[in-house]
């Protein structure tokens, strides 16, 4: 009898088994693999699925240590700006004297070194303000794009606080005048040609950060230059009033970044949406491009 077939018959000589089936992966003198590669192809798509629960639960451990690591160290620093004189203090003495000694110790930042004060705080803010635009786009808190998060902070520190500190000193020099119309002129000046120039910045470096070729760079560009500066006027010329009106020179860019936090929310989100789409959208003009352009052959009968 054939090796892993099993035949019997009743009484009236009908056959039991009926088709021959397979045992040890032989049928008829032939090794089959059929069982064996399903296994393995099954076998693949666990490992694959747990990679990749693996790989995010590792992205979100990171995320969060490095949040809570910031974290602390802001918030140990605040707390400690005393630590030299708190023999014999109370926590609500501590506590109560905290905010106005940062504050001093701040001034004496600017006092000494104003331009790279301004610029930490512009790389915080700018930081912060696209960790809010991730979660504001739907992703957790903890699973953020560090890389995305990086660069923003990065344009922030390198360009955003050194170029405002020199322009709103600048700006002075331009409107010295007292008058009353000396405050509409700064913004209407700041929220056309200054707007204009910091948002082509922003959205150019981001790009080049972005590893993105001049011409998709310049392509997004010319994109968002004016829906950008017009998304501007809905909330800058409101907060500049303050700006110009009331706040002191060196204390401009701190009460500005305050107001960037939400601006750079709405930056980033943007430049990201423009970005995502022209990747999503590249695939499917390849494949236009590559279809043919001539009548199809005639079918073959």
């Amino acid at each position: 009898m054939q090796e892993g077939v099993v035949v019997g018959r009743e009484d009236d000589g009908s056959d039991l088994a009926g088709p021959v089936s397979q045992v040890g992966g032989f049928s008829d003198g032939t090794l089959s693999f059929e069982g064996f590669s399903s296994a393995t192809s099954s076998s693949s798509i666990g490992d694959g699925g747990e990679s990749e629960d693996t790989e995010k639960l590792l992205d979100r451990s990171i995320n969060a240590t490095i949040v809570l690591a910031a974290g602390t160290f802001a918030i140990t620093k605040l707390l400690t700006i005393d630590q030299d004189y708190w023999q014999g203090w109370t926590i609500y003495e501590i506590l109560r004297y905290a905010p106005q000694h940062n504050w001093i110790a701040y001034e004496e930042a600017l006092k000494t070194n104003p331009v790279l004060a301004k610029m930490m705080i512009s790389g915080v803010v700018y930081s912060l303000g696209d960790w809010i635009a991730q979660c504001y786009e739907g992703k957790p808190l903890f699973e953020f794009d560090r890389a995305r998060m990086f660069r923003s902070g990065l344009v922030g520190f390198t360009l955003h606080g050194s170029l405002s500190h020199y322009y709103y000193q600048f700006c002075e020099e331009l409107f010295p005048s007292q008058d009353w119309w000396v405050v509409p002129a700064k913004v209407a000046f700041d929220q056309t040609i200054w707007a204009a120039i910091w948002n082509s910045v922003y959205f150019t470096v981001l790009g080049f950060l972005r590893l993105e070729s001049p011409l998709s760079v310049f392509s997004e560009l010319r994109a968002t230059f004016l829906p950008m500066l017009t998304a501007g006027w809905k909330l800058w010329p409101f907060a500049h009033l303050v700006t110009y009106g009331l706040i002191p020179l060196e204390q401009r860019l701190l009460w500005v970044d305050c107001v960037e936090l939400i601006w750079v929310t709405i930056l980033s989100t943007y430049s990201n949406e423009k970005s995502e789409a022209r990747i999503l959208e590249a695939p499917t003009e390849a494949k236009s491009n590559s279809s043919p352009i001539g009548p199809p052959e005639e079918q073959i009968k």
